[in-house]
């Protein structure tokens, strides 16, 4: 069946000598990958719109294995983005974890607009480890290991100060600490923050301006916690690391 769906493309692999095979996370059917043919030809009419990061209108056929892609109209191609390496980073890393964690053809709109928003965000903004971090959240929910976050994981206490517990997964309230003696304690700011940034959508975020050491310990916290849960390497977030140490 020939269906008209928009996404973008999160990760492509050369199949033969003039084909590859894309994957793409839609608003319409969810994460789905599809053969494009003759796509690796300089001159194929495929070639522009299966390069990473491309958000385009897709003819598909739909199979229940691998579909195939007819033709393509790029609708935005986040030039911004290719044409720098840190934001180029970026988008890797949030593609990278978004095929990773996403099963094949479950519908999420939601969590596209979020992607789509993230993107746009990287592509417009300097910076733009917050909005990483809120999609990361969002991620880690569909991935099905999710911290908690608005209680104490341990006795659900909703009262801070809270201390972030990798082992427990989440926040551990002041009477509950003992079971992690590890747990990076947080300000209560901090901690309604990292609640407020893993519920809310990045379209009711205007200006972002968070202290860069307290940005730099939510980034030590959810690489700890990916580490300890998320199950798959992520050669994105290695290049993201070297960077920062550069920066």
């Amino acid at each position: 069946m020939l269906e008209k769906i928009d996404g973008i493309v999160i990760k492509t692999q050369d199949y033969g000598e003039t084909h590859k095979i894309v994957t793409i996370f839609s608003k319409k059917i969810g994460k789905f990958t599809a053969l494009a043919r003759g796509a690796k030809k300089t001159k194929s009419r495929m070639a522009a719109v299966t390069q990473p990061f491309i958000y385009a209108q897709f003819f598909v056929y739909l199979n229940t294995g691998l579909s195939t892609l007819q033709q393509g109209e790029i609708l935005n191609s986040f030039r911004a983005v290719r044409e720098d390496i840190i934001k180029t980073s970026y988008a890797a890393y949030i593609t990278e974890l978004t095929d990773k964690l996403l099963d094949s053809k479950i519908t999420d709109p939601y969590l596209f607009d979020q992607f789509e928003q993230t993107m746009t965000w990287i592509a417009k903004n300097e910076d733009a480890d917050i909005p990483i971090i809120m999609y990361e959240l969002k991620l880690f929910e569909k991935g099905g290991f999710a911290p908690t976050l608005d209680r104490c994981t341990n006795c659900s206490n909703p009262n801070a100060p809270f201390a972030f517990s990798i082992s427990e997964g989440g926040m551990l309230c002041t009477k509950c600490r003992y079971l992690d003696e590890m747990a990076i304690s947080l300000t209560n700011s901090l901690a309604k923050l990292l609640h407020v940034f893993s519920s809310v959508g990045l379209e009711r975020v205007g200006s972002i301006s968070i202290k860069p050491e307290n940005k730099r310990l939510l980034r030590q916290v959810l690489n700890s916690y990916y580490d300890q849960y998320g199950g798959f390497y992520l050669k994105s977030r290695k290049f993201l690391d070297q960077l920062d140490k550069l920066r």
